[in-house]
């Protein structure tokens, strides 16, 4: 059963990322996108990572797709009409990348590194579970690079902020 739920989120991703890039229209490459993600996070649940699909479905469907719609609302972008002449070259370079990812995993011995069955030795994430065991290693672990990355995202914060709000009032306190 996990078989065939991994081959149809795997199906799935991958027609919709070519329906991302097809796509002339940018509103539809968006809803494929959409659609990606949350068969990404549907990967993530058959890996026992529930915790992680919910924060891709919440930070990747729901802010960065929103970000990608609104500069595609504010640019106007239209659709392109016509042939494209890097097609082609584009098909022929994926098609040779695609190539040689198969012949070099086919003679890596990838398959033969890892053994056929996991251990069910519960471990102390499975006991725990995964929300607590992020956390705890998040607060106690990895406290000082959480809040450094915290303190380099508020100061992101506050020069859009400021940036914009010069950009937004710089004309009217010109007029005055």
């Amino acid at each position: 059963m996990t078989l065939i739920l991994f081959s149809y989120f795997a199906a799935v991703i991958v027609a919709t990322a070519i329906g991302v890039i097809a796509s002339r229209k940018p509103v539809n490459s968006a809803l494929a996108l959409l659609v990606m993600f949350f068969h990404v996070a549907g990967l993530f649940v058959l890996l026992d990572a529930e915790f992680i699909a919910a924060v891709q479905i919440i930070v990747y469907a729901g802010a960065i797709l929103v970000l990608y719609l609104f500069v595609v609302m504010l640019l106007n972008v239209r659709a392109e009409e016509g042939y494209h002449r890097q097609f082609v070259v584009g098909l022929v370079v994926g098609l040779a990348i695609l190539i040689e990812a198969v012949l070099i995993l086919s003679r890596s011995g990838f398959a033969d590194r890892f053994p056929p069955t996991v251990s069910l030795a519960p471990s102390a994430a499975a006991i725990q579970g995964n929300t607590e065991a992020i956390g705890r290693a998040l607060y106690t672990t990895y406290l000082f690079p959480f809040e450094v990355a915290s303190l380099i995202l508020l100061v992101a914060m506050i020069g859009a902020i400021i940036l914009a709000k010069k950009g937004i009032f710089g004309k009217e306190e010109r007029r005055k």
